[in-house]
């Protein structure tokens, strides 16, 4: 085992934040301007809106260019590709070159953006030995060797100091309770330990994130035992997740320094949590997600500590979780009242997480659980997660539930997965059984935009140890090296499971030859992503969706049509996200008139979209048919894209079917004049006065038909072109109409937010409203206003 102190080692990288990753962690919670050290899960607050990125190391952002900017495709830089790109060179060799290029280079980010911790990419230049003659010639040959900027790739390899060494436990016959006999046994067995330090050695994302782990870890160590405290309906989820979060972290840091007092620190976090609460209620099954993610994090500590653990440690660890998490979970799995998340259906993270925790604990214990109860729980939990969290996506990778909750559902289905795949040497199709769960990546990298995700529905809980990296297993299981190239930049990505799942042979750029515009066209979502750029922290980005409003797990919006707007590194129309989940009737059912469509948050009112007759849009609502074109721009290996003057993309839904009152609704947005403007159409015919509702944390002044938004210094024009006869403009506070009907209690304020409303009487009507960003350096003349086309004759050159 090494003995070297990485918390010894600087950070040279930047780009990671100092602070646990848990204290800052939930979009949501971000979002508060006032975080506490470890709060308790909130849902009062506004959206946040997201300054303009700081561009610095400029030195470094012109070391690691020399791509020229690419245009429709890869095709401008394909000679260059093929020539100098890693994916030409096989075997030791190009790993040698890929690890070679990506340590010289460095972390490519070379910062991150606000609150949301978006990665910041310098703009790639040429000539960069003209401009920077003093710079040392190793690091001008960087420029010629586009192996950092070609198409994502593996490059495997047999050498120790680029790949991993093949897991030597490869049973014929894989069962569930027939684990391997070393340990540890779960997610890193002893040969990854023994290769990790080599591997850190060789390379800069693993050497970057050892570091915070370590000053992670350090920082929970300072702080006491995590205490239980309960939240309404939520029980002590958060608490259950800050204690996971804490035992990695500490297990992680013992296994690579074999100093024993991280092991000491971690049993006092276990010794404590064994005696939360009351013998019957400690770990709080009733909700539980609670009960299950202890269960893993004990699971956890108990594998990776088990060298260090005296044999009375053990026998509290083992006793702790078969009272409160795996004896409770067998009665889940034999009807149990509290079992209801295994029911078929349960599709969304509940299914993931349970059955998740419960097959981390048990694995964890299997052979030394003398009651027979583990071997009962791995016999019981795969088959169940194959039917239900196995299909948490879509068929179009879609996660069912929200963009927040995907990282729920992912983490829970990936420890799952990868807990079995080294214990047990399989997966039992878990990460294949849906044929579509390979697409789950591909929707959280449209999901987000230049400013943060795509955040419809409910935010979620603060995340503590839930984040993306399920895209680094998912990458290497599923030959996705882009999924791992996108989150390797990530602010969540430095934590334990990166340093096992992360495959670091991968080597190119997740955006060579990514298309910009993507269309998830499963009837429960229908919603399209479209952006000017993947690199470009100030691009524009458009997503907007309709779909079913029903089926996702309670925590959907009265939202079909709703959009998010981003451009010049500012959100202007943003989501309100989750009300108070302890909120009377908030869960209790999604009937047109359950108690959860009176929260301003979840009403259509409080969406971007059109509210018709001030009412609720209908909770069974029939899904229309959306149609969708791009132009298939794709940008190429340089962060600079010169995007064609003819580059677009549209999606037009129509929504009558949601609709009361309405006799035809149709929505209908696109990008015009090379991306840098948006036309959001609407055409409808009604009985009832019609408000199209736009939420923005900008301030907002209004000279007839034009709205000026403004926000972090930059500005937004809104105009209407042709404006139908008896049209308003107004500004409206975030609040409930006063005729609608209370909710069970107070609705959440939502401070420092702003309603764009802009009213048509009832009748046949069209509203265009077109977005003009203010970019920098654009003249007015470069603006332009598009000619009026009905939605049924749009087409990828109907605007040109």
């Amino acid at each position: 085992m090494a003995s070297t102190n990485y918390s010894a080692i600087n950070n040279e990288h930047g780009g990671y934040s100092d602070q646990p990753y848990g204290s800052n962690s939930g979009l949501a919670q971000a979002s508060q301007g006032n975080i506490e050290p470890y709060p308790r899960k909130k849902g009062l607050s506004k959206w946040v809106k997201i300054g303009v990125p700081v561009a610095i190391a400029v030195i470094i952002a012109a070391v690691v260019g020399g791509v020229l900017g690419s245009r429709a495709s890869k095709n401008d830089d394909d000679a260059s590709s093929s020539s100098n790109g890693a994916g030409t060179e096989d075997g030791e060799a190009a790993a040698s070159s890929a690890a070679s290029v990506k340590n010289n280079i460095g972390i490519y980010a070379t910062a991150t953006n606000s609150e949301y911790m978006i990665p910041v990419y310098p703009a790639t230049v040429s000539n960069i030995a003209l401009l920077f003659s003093s710079l040392p010639s190793a690091v001008i040959a960087v420029r010629t060797n586009t192996a950092a900027f070609s198409e994502p790739t593996f490059n495997p390899s047999d050498s120790a100091e680029f790949a991993w060494p093949q897991d030597p436990f490869r049973p014929s016959s894989p069962s569930t309770t027939n684990v391997r006999t070393d340990r540890p046994r779960l997610f890193a067995p002893a040969y990854k330990w023994a290769a990790l330090p080599n591997l850190i050695e060789n390379d800069v994302y693993l050497r970057s994130w050892n570091d915070t782990i370590f000053r992670n870890a350090t920082a929970y160590a300072a702080l006491e035992p995590v205490a239980r405290v309960v939240d309404g309906s939520s029980g002590i989820l958060d608490v259950a997740r800050e204690v996971k979060m804490r035992l990695k972290a500490f297990s992680y840091a013992y296994r690579m320094s074999n100093d024993s007092r991280w092991s000491q620190r971690a049993f006092a976090e276990l010794e404590n949590a064994a005696t939360f609460g009351n013998a019957t209620d400690r770990w709080n099954p009733s909700h539980f997600l609670d009960a299950a993610e202890l269960t893993a994090a004990f699971g956890i500590a108990y594998d990776w500590l088990h060298d260090a653990l005296t044999q009375d440690q053990r026998n509290t660890v083992i006793n702790a979780m078969l009272e409160n998490g795996l004896r409770p979970g067998l009665d889940a799995i034999n009807g149990g009242v509290n079992g209801w998340w295994r029911n078929a259906g349960t599709t969304g993270n509940w299914n993931c997480v349970c059955n998740g925790g419960l097959t981390v604990g048990a694995l964890a214990i299997v052979g030394d659980d003398t009651s027979g109860v583990a071997q009962q729980i791995l016999n019981n939990v795969v088959d169940n997660a194959n039917e239900n969290c196995a299909n948490g996506p879509s068929s179009d990778g879609t996660w069912l539930e929200t963009a927040n909750y995907w990282y729920f559902g992912t983490t829970g289905h990936a420890e799952m997965a990868s807990a079995l795949l080294t214990a047990t040497g399989s997966h039992y199709g878990l990460l294949d059984s849906n044929p579509n769960f390979v697409k789950t990546g591909l929707y959280h990298m449209h999901a987000y935009g230049p400013t943060t995700v795509f955040d419809y529905g409910d935010h979620g809980p603060n995340k503590f140890s839930s984040t993306a990296n399920s895209m680094f297993l998912y990458a290497t299981e599923m030959d996705q090296p882009a999924y791992a190239l996108f989150q390797r930049d990530r602010a969540d990505a430095a934590e334990p499971w990166s340093m096992f799942w992360y495959d670091p042979t991968v080597s190119g750029a997740y955006w060579n030859d990514m298309p910009l515009d993507h269309y998830f066209d499963a009837n429960t979502d229908q919603w399209a992503a479209m952006r000017s750029s993947w690199t470009d922290a100030d691009a524009l980005y458009v997503a907007i969706k309709a779909g079913s409003n029903q089926g996702h797990q309670t925590h959907n919006d009265l939202d079909i049509g709703d959009f998010v707007l981003d451009a010049m590194g500012t959100r202007w129309a943003g989501e309100l996200g989750s009300a108070d989940y302890n909120s009377p009737g908030y869960f209790t059912g999604s009937d047109q008139d359950a108690d959860r469509w009176k929260y301003y948050r979840k009403m259509t009112e409080g969406q971007n979209t059109l509210v018709v007759g001030r009412a609720n849009q209908i909770a069974e609502n029939t899904v229309g048919e959306v149609k969708y074109e791009s132009s298939g721009t794709k940008q190429g290996g340089s962060t600079v894209l010169d995007v064609p003057s003819d580059s677009t993309a549209y999606w037009v839904a129509d929504m009558t079917g949601s609709y009361n009152q309405a006799s035809s609704v149709r929505r209908g947005v696109r990008l015009l004049n090379a991306r840098r403007q948006v036309l959001l159409r609407d055409e409808f015919s009604t009985t009832a006065d019609v408000e199209w509702r736009m939420h923005t944390n900008a301030t907002i002044d209004i000279s007839s038909t034009t709205a000026t938004l403004t926000l972090d210094g930059k500005t937004m024009l809104i105009t209407v072109p042709n404006p139908p006869v008896g049209m308003t403009m107004n500004r409206a506070e975030p609040v409930r109409y006063e005729s609608d009907p209370a909710p069970p209690e107070a609705d959440p304020l939502n401070p420092g937010v702003s309603v764009l409303v802009i009213g048509v009487p009832q009748g046949q009507a069209t509203l265009e409203v077109l977005f003009s960003p203010q970019w920098e350096g654009m003249a007015e003349g470069n603006f332009v206003t598009p000619n009026e086309v009905a939605l049924d004759q749009w087409s990828l050159t109907s605007h040109n």
